[in-house]
Formats: C-alpha cells, sequence, structure tokens
C-alpha cells in the first residue's frame, strides 16, 4: 500500500512515496525534491558472504540521460559505465552512512540511486543522499541511521541552504554536509578561500536543518520501518581475542614502535605467526582467527598509544608535521613538474597546458559541459609494496583526484588571464597516509614551475581521531596522520587551502559522527600545518610563479574579433583559415562570440598569423602599403591578394612608371608583388597601383590619356559591340567598369 509523507527543506517541497515502488527491495523510497525525482533502494542478501573479512557495502548513483531531456552520444545511444560526477557522488553518498552499519556484518547490502528527472533548483546528488537514508531506515537492514544531508552556500556573508541554480552560480562555496540527530557525518567542500571561523558557523547552521530532516525521517520509520533482521556476528571470538591480548599485547606494543613502515609491517607479519601457532596449540582451527585478531590487537595497542600516552609510533608529538622536502623541474622537457614528500607519502606530479580547444568535455546531469582544469591522480601497487598489475583508475583515484582538483580552482587564472587547457598528473610513489593532500602541494610546485599566475600556493594536509570508547565526548585531535593512524583512527579530516582561507575539505570517519568541539579543532590544527608548508617548504622552493612557460609549451595569443568578421576570417569552405595556419603552422580556434585563439610552439608564428587575421578583421586605409600575391590577369590589369580573403585590383597603367602594353610583360600569376592602396571607390572596391611602391624616375612625365575615340574600337575587341545590342550593354552608366566589376580605362 503506497503511502506519502511530505515536508520542506529550504522552501521547496519533499515529498516521499513508498510501498509502491521497487517491492522486492529490502527498502524503497521514490523521492521529489521540488521536480527532481530519485528511486532510492536498500537491498540485503540473506546470507553472509565468506571469507571476506569487510563489511561489503555498494553505492551506486546512477545518471539517466533522459532525466534531463537527452538523449545519450555515441553509437550505443546508451549510458555506459558511470561518469566521474556520478562516482563522486556515490562516494559522498557512502561515506555518511557506512560507519553507522554494525561493523561485524558480512551480508552484501547494496543501495542504488535512479536519477529520473532533475530540477537545477533541487540537486539530485542531495535527493538521493535523503533516498538513501529514507529506503535504509524503513528497511530491515541493521543500521544507526538516519543521517539528513544539505548543501550550504556562501552569498555575501550569508549561508544559504540548499542553493537555487542562480545562487550557486554566486556563491563562494559548495559544502555537501551530512549528520545525523546529534553529529556530523561527512563534509565534502569546495571553497573560494573561505576563513576558517565562516566554514564553521556554516556547518553549524547547515546541521540544524539536518536536524529537522532526520526528525522527518524518524517520523516515516516510526509508521512504515521493518524489524532489522538478525544476523551471525563475524567480529573474533572474544575468548579467543582475551587468548591473544594475553599473549602478545607486549610484544605489539614494540612492534609498532617503529619509525619506517616496512620495518614495522615486517614485525607485526612475524608477531602474527607467532600468534597463530599459539593458538592452533590451544585448539586445533583457531589458528585461522589470527589475521583478525592481530589486526584487532594492533589497533587497540596503536591507540591506547595515542589516547592515554599521546605517544605516536613515529615519535612525533601530536601538532608535529612529518620531514618534508620538495623540489620542481624534476623530469626534463614537460611543461612542469615536481616533488614532494612528506614523511614516506611522496607524490611526483607533472604539468601539461594546452589550447582551451583540449578542454574536457563533459556529458551529465547538471549544466556544466567542460572543464579546463584536469587533474588526475595514480596510485600503483608499488607505492604501497603490493605486486599488482596497472588498472584503469577505481572510485580512491577518482575521488582523491577530484578532492586536488576542487582544492587548486580557486587560485587558477582566468581564460582571459591565461588562456591555456591545464592537466595536472599526480603519480604516487610511495604511500604512507594522506597522498590526497600531498598531490595538492605537488600541484601548487608544478603549475607554479610551468608558468601558470596562479594566485597563491596552496597546501594540504589532514588531522586524525581518537574518541574514547567509553565517552564520545573524551577525544583526542592529531596532525598529519600517516597510513598506520589512518587504519586504526576514527577520522581521516582532510583541509586544503591558502593563507588566506579554505579551498576544499573533505572529511572520512569511522565512528557514528563529529561534535563541533572537534571540527573546531580539526581546523586550528590543519589552518597551522598549511601555513607551515607553503612558508617553510612551498615558497622556499619557488617564490612564485615564472614569468615565462616552458619552451616545449605551445604559445597561445588570445584576440577578440567582431563577430560580423568571423565569416571573413574563416572563408568559404575554411578557404582563409585553413590557408592562415599551413602557412604559419598555428592551431586557431574561434568562439561564437569571436574569441579566437591562437597556439603554437613557435612564438613567432604566432605573431605572424596574429598580424594576418588582424589585417582580414582591420579595414585597410588608403597610403597603406603590402605585400601580395598576383591570383589573376586580365587584359586591363591584374588582381593581387594583398591580405588573407582580400583582393585589389592593379590596373595596367599602375603597373609601372613606363607604359606597359600587356600585362603578361610586367606580371604572372601566382608572382609575389609590393602594392600600395591608392583608392576604396564608392562601391567598396580596392584599387591597388605597384608602381607608386617604386621611385618616380627622374624627369618623368605623366601620359595623357588614350583619346575617348579609340574606345569603340576597344569594345569590338572586348565583345562589347554586337549588333542591335547597345554599345554600353557590358558598362555601368558611371563608374567605368563592367557587370563583372571590371575596372576599365576610358
Amino acid at each position: 500500500m503506497e503511502k506519502i509523507f511530505r515536508t520542506e527543506i529550504a522552501g521547496r517541497p519533499l515529498v516521499v512515496k513508498t510501498g509502491l515502488i521497487g517491492q522486492f527491495a529490502n527498502g524503497a523510497a521514490l523521492v521529489n525534491y521540488g521536480d527532481t525525482t530519485v528511486l532510492s533502494t536498500a537491498t540485503a542478501s540473506k546470507q553472509p558472504r565468506e571469507g571476506i573479512d569487510f563489511f561489503p557495502l555498494s553505492v551506486d548513483y546512477e545518471e539517466k540521460m533522459y532525466a534531463v531531456g537527452k538523449i545519450p552520444g555515441g553509437f550505443l545511444k546508451r549510458e555506459g559505465r558511470p561518469g566521474e560526477k556520478a562516482i563522486l557522488t556515490s562516494r559522498v553518498i557512502d561515506r555518511p552512512i557506512r560507519p553507522l552499519f554494525p561493523k561485524d556484518l558480512r551480508n552484501d547490502v547494496c543501495v542504488n540511486n535512479l536519477v529520473m528527472s532533475v530540477d537545477p533548483d533541487c540537486s539530485p546528488e542531495i535527493t538521493a543522499m535523503l533516498g538513501t537514508s529514507i529506503a535504509i531506515a524503513i528497511s530491515d537492514i541493521p543500521w544507526k541511521g538516519p543521517v539528513g544531508g544539505v548543501v550550504l552556500g556562501l552569498i555575501d556573508g550569508k549561508t544559504i541552504i540548499n542553493p537555487t541554480l542562480e545562487q550557486r552560480e554566486q556563491s563562494q562555496m559548495y559544502v555537501t554536509l551530512a549528520g545525523t540527530l546529534t553529529k556530523i557525518c561527512m563534509v565534502e567542500a569546495g571553497a573560494n578561500e573561505v576563513p576558517d571561523d565562516v566554514m564553521l558557523n556554516a556547518i553549524a547552521e547547515g546541521h540544524e536543518e539536518i536536524k529537522k530532516i532526520c526528525e522527518f525521517i524518524n517520523s516515516i520509520v516510526a509508521e512504515i520501518g521493518k524489524p532489522k533482521f538478525t544476523y551471525d556476528s563475524a567480529d573474533v571470538p572474544e575468548e579467543v581475542f582475551a587468548a591473544v591480548k594475553e599473549f602478545a599485547w607486549d610484544k605489539m606494543r614494540e612492534a609498532v614502535l617503529a619509525v619506517d613502515k616496512e620495518d614495522r609491517d615486517a614485525k607485526v607479519d612475524a608477531l602474527q605467526e607467532e600468534v597463530a601457532s599459539m593458538l592452533e596449540e590451544k585448539e586445533e582451527g583457531l589458528s585461522s582467527w589470527a589475521p583478525d585478531a592481530i589486526y584487532k590487537l594492533e589497533k587497540k595497542v596503536v591507540r591506547d598509544y595515542l589516547f592515554r600516552e599521546h605517544k605516536r609510533v613515529d615519535g612525533r608529538a601530536l601538532d608535529e608535521i612529518r620531514p618534508l622536502s620538495a623540489a620542481i623541474d624534476v623530469v626534463p622537457r614537460v611543461h612542469g613538474s615536481s616533488y614532494f614528500q612528506r614523511g614516506q607519502t611522496q607524490v611526483m606530479n607533472i604539468c601539461t597546458l594546452a589550447p582551451l580547444a583540449e578542454a574536457q568535455k563533459l556529458e551529465g546531469l547538471d549544466e556544466q559541459t567542460s572543464k579546463r582544469y584536469i587533474h588526475h591522480y595514480n596510485m600503483p601497487g608499488y607505492s604501497t609494496g603490493e605486486a599488482k598489475p596497472v588498472r584503469s583508475p577505481g572510485r580512491r583515484e577518482i575521488g582523491h583526484g577530484a578532492l586536488a582538483e576542487r582544492s587548486l580552482i580557486p587560485v587558477l587564472p582566468s581564460e582571459e588571464e591565461f588562456p591555456y587547457a591545464i592537466r595536472t598528473v599526480s603519480e604516487i610513489t610511495m604511500s604512507n597516509g594522506s597522498t590526497s593532500q600531498g598531490s595538492v602541494c605537488a600541484s601548487t610546485l608544478s603549475l607554479m614551475a610551468a608558468g601558470v599566475p596562479i594566485k597563491r600556493p596552496v597546501a594540504g594536509i589532514s588531522s586524525g581521531l581518537i574518541v574514547n570508547e567509553e565517552d564520545d565526548n573524551d577525544f583526542l585531535v592529531f596532525m598529519d596522520i600517516q597510513g598506520i593512524e589512518d587504519f586504526f583512527g576514527d577520522m581521516d579530516f582532510k583541509v586544503a587551502g591558502t593563507t588566506e582561507g579554505i579551498t576544499s575539505i573533505q572529511v572520512d570517519i569511522k565512528v557514528e559522527g563529529l561534535s563541533l568541539d572537534i571540527i573546531k579543532q580539526a581546523f586550528e590544527m590543519t589552518h597551522k600545518g598549511r601555513l607551515q608548508i607553503i612558508n617553510d617548504v612551498i615558497l622556499p622552493c619557488i617564490p612564485e610563479p615564472r614569468k615565462e612557460i616552458s619552451p616545449y609549451a605551445p604559445r597561445i595569443i588570445s584576440m577578440q574579433i567582431p563577430v560580423d568578421k568571423i565569416r571573413e576570417v574563416i572563408g568559404s569552405g575554411g578557404k582563409v583559415i585553413n590557408k592562415i595556419i599551413a602557412d604559419t603552422g598555428a592551431d586557431i580556434n574561434i568562439e561564437d562570440d569571436g574569441t579566437l585563439y591562437i597556439s603554437t610552439p613557435d612564438m613567432e608564428a604566432a605573431d605572424k598569423a596574429q598580424k594576418i587575421i588582424n589585417g582580414i578583421i582591420s579595414d585597410p586605409e588608403v597610403g597603406e602599403e603590402f605585400d601580395g600575391v598576383v591570383t589573376r590577369l586580365m587584359d586591363f590589369g591584374a588582381f593581387v591578394e594583398f591580405l588573407p580573403g582580400k583582393e585589389g585590383l592593379v590596373h595596367i597603367s599602375k603597373l609601372a612608371w613606363n607604359r606597359v602594353d600587356k600585362v603578361e610583360d610586367v606580371l604572372h600569376e601566382g608572382d609575389k608583388v609590393h602594392v600600395k592602396l591608392i583608392e576604396i571607390d564608392n562601391q567598396g572596391r580596392l584599387n591597388l597601383s605597384v608602381r607608386d611602391c617604386l621611385p618616380k624616375p627622374e624627369g618623368y612625365v605623366e601620359e595623357e590619356p588614350r583619346r575617348r575615340e579609340n574606345r569603340p574600337n576597344r569594345e569590338r575587341r572586348n565583345g562589347g559591340f554586337n549588333g542591335n545590342r547597345n554599345r554600353r550593354n557590358d558598362h555601368d552608366d558611371d563608374d567605368g567598369s563592367d557587370r563583372k566589376g571590371r575596372r576599365i580605362e576610358f
């Protein structure tokens, strides 16, 4: 039986329909926010998956082009693999819901969000997040939700909840926020150097709206929610873990206190073998619990060191960053390159510049159709010492690349200032915690080395968290987490920004939520960290962007031409523009608004192409001289192309200072000739002269014009008199030209 529930968020209606669509799923909700419609479903397997040591949750966000009234491109005309935006949205939905599932659950859980229509003013991503929360909450799947989510904007210092399309274009930030009734579960932000305190206040305001959403979802659960099913726990049996803890606690404390990751891992592996032997001696088959028991023991030891003794495995203080180093120009011939290392996290970054025509084309459900700045992130197996082949990027690689990209967009120059498409690629060569923020720092260095005039350097750093298991108001925040602290801690709070403010945030948590006090401390710690990296590492390495780009990068000239001149520059069938490209070797792209880009590695070629185009779009003035090419000969003169697409006539009398009887005696088609514009007649025709570019002979006397009575004979020779036809039939009345526009001397 269908049930309908209604509320409002940011003044727009939210309508939830259940009980009719998707009845075989464990939970399903058809959610309308404004005219945005998303079908959200949650399904769980009846039995746990064998042989795994993790909770198998998958979250999908499906973008259907019919939602915006489009047919997909390509040969198949069908949606293929998820696009980057869909993958990023799936990750944003996954992060707040995952910590609320039981950690010992091994049943497969699949969440699917099908976007069926899109209202540009009502975010389908937020609609899908709310639909996911409702579908799981009303299902029989064990879960400690619900969660609510909103988007935060900032206009004129005021926080906007779920900004409309028009407001998003004006906003200084775009923050996706999720939380429960009491805590913040997830923050994903891109911002235009927003101060830390402004961001914190916005998060607090957003949480108030989230509380209302959670109360609304709880009212739905109270009416139609199913009882949660029971399951077999996959956790290590208490008696087994107690035996392992008694046997290996002190040995584990000694093993994890190693600065070098490889040394620490080797000691833990050796201890696991000892534990397996001990368990097998106790009872046959118990050794199968050794890997899980060792993981659980190592986690407790690391957390105990941190929380009880404020002691980190590498001996650092809680607010101390690992050793830092950086360099630029580490790869020859590329347009920009850098190296950044923090502890045993190491990133190389390569920057490539290209014409704007190389910007990435996008096909999705929002208004963005292209992006000019692209950041790609690659993390091969060797970066963690694993033997695994290279594959196409997964969700993690796409997510980390997008985070670094979002971090740097606010400081990039405009297209008018710097008319280039820009790609940076982060190659992770060693990974031991927070490679995404290392990518931000390395990208800043390679952009500056490539001569991209960014406003200010951007640096990224992360902070970690340990929460007292007995009292979640008792917690410890610390800076620059390495791998082991990420694995066993409760939070990875990543913040990137400049000296002026925040440009991006991404928060991953393993607990049920964060208080505002935790977030405030994380902001204070990451603010200190990013300033240290900028002032102590980035600026000493390269104090400002280079004034000149690499000699291997294309030189791009941007110019604006009148829209009514575009046709002249292109020419019939592209004849003119293709000739300019052939003559100069430059690539030329023209936008519909008249913006024109000339790109080539050779600056002289770019200047030459610009000079030619300026000649085409400018109106030549009488008295100017040009280098031209003879295009065709007539009895009465020669036509000369003196600018691309522009021809003029050199009359036979203007070929030389002496008398010329035949044009062929002086010029031939294809000859290069220097000419002067001597007249633009009242019909816009251009008359040129060769002789006026030459010195006048000494004692030269102008020859008298031919007598008028000779004209009939000339006309007979030219076919101008024939039987009853009027003798002036082939000539205009006054201007001395025939019907084909050719000039005739009388």
